[in-house]
């Protein structure tokens, strides 16, 4: 970890609490924040080119506040050509984290998510995280943990995060009694939390752990567990997932509605 956060700008106030956090991010990791901004140009003859110098303030606007939010921070800027999502993926090769908001200037009203979080999320080469502009408290990083293989890099960027922040960490998995065989239940829950935390906290002595095993459906018991947390980390697909399917239910359905920032770890992250 360490070398470089991007963040998305649009101008939107859900881009600017983006760069703020981003720019908190950056300075945790001791990495440079790059602000970028995607310009979709118009391809028809018959539109005149736009001006870049309102955008060119724009992200030097969001580079200012990230500055302020974190002074000793490397911050660069760029305008990109291209479409938002394309831009951003393609940042998210070279980055160890890529940060956006959850609507942008163009999300309709009541839009919870707007699409160029979702595919990103679905997408982007490093985690990714959805910030509300709502500011999150100072509770524990919640990781959901289904002990799925793609999962592990999720439980890797969650240790680190928390010993980043100082936070504690709570590890929980969710079960439905009426959905489990004879003879399995929380025991058996506890043991694949134990299993999958496994080496983990010899690397991180310092971070404080707790596990917690949650009767109900995944989705419910996270959005729940998102009310007191700071981080909310997640893989992009976890047990039951289709092959070939980029962003599960329960991933998609917690970037809509939790209460606090998400990050998507994608398995090959």
């Amino acid at each position: 970890m360490g070398n470089l956060v991007v963040v998305g700008v649009d101008g939107s106030s859900s881009s600017l609490a983006a760069v703020e956090e981003a720019a908190r991010e950056a300075q945790r990791r001791g990495a440079e924040l790059r602000v970028v901004h995607a310009l979709s140009w118009p391809v028809r003859p018959m539109y005149a080119p736009l001006d870049p110098s309102p955008l060119d303030r724009l992200v030097n606007e969001a580079a200012q506040r990230a500055r302020s939010v974190a002074p000793e921070v490397e911050v660069t800027e760029a305008v990109k050509t291209g479409d938002a999502v394309a831009v951003l993926e393609a940042e998210s090769r070279a980055a160890d984290l890529v940060v956006v908001g959850p609507r942008g200037m163009g999300g309709f009203i009541g839009m919870l998510l707007g699409s160029t979080a979702a595919s990103l999320a679905a997408h982007g080469q490093c985690p990714v995280m959805v910030v509300r502009e709502e500011p999150a408290g100072a509770g524990p990083i919640v990781l959901a943990v289904d002990g799925s293989p793609v999962g592990e890099k999720a439980v890797d960027f969650a240790f680190a995060e928390a010993a980043l922040r100082g936070a504690e960490l709570l590890a929980v998995h969710a079960w439905l009694p009426d959905h489990v065989p004879p003879g399995t239940g929380p025991e058996s829950a506890e043991r694949l939390l134990a299993q999958a935390l496994a080496g983990r906290t010899e690397m991180y002595p310092d971070v404080t752990v707790r596990h917690e095993v949650l009767s109900g459906e995944t989705r419910e018991a996270l959005i729940e567990a998102s009310r007191t947390a700071q981080l909310l980390v997640v893989g992009a697909r976890g047990r039951g997932g289709f092959t070939g399917l980029l962003l599960g239910s329960v991933s998609q359905a917690v970037l809509h509605h939790a209460h606090c920032p998400v990050t998507v770890v994608r398995g090959k992250a």
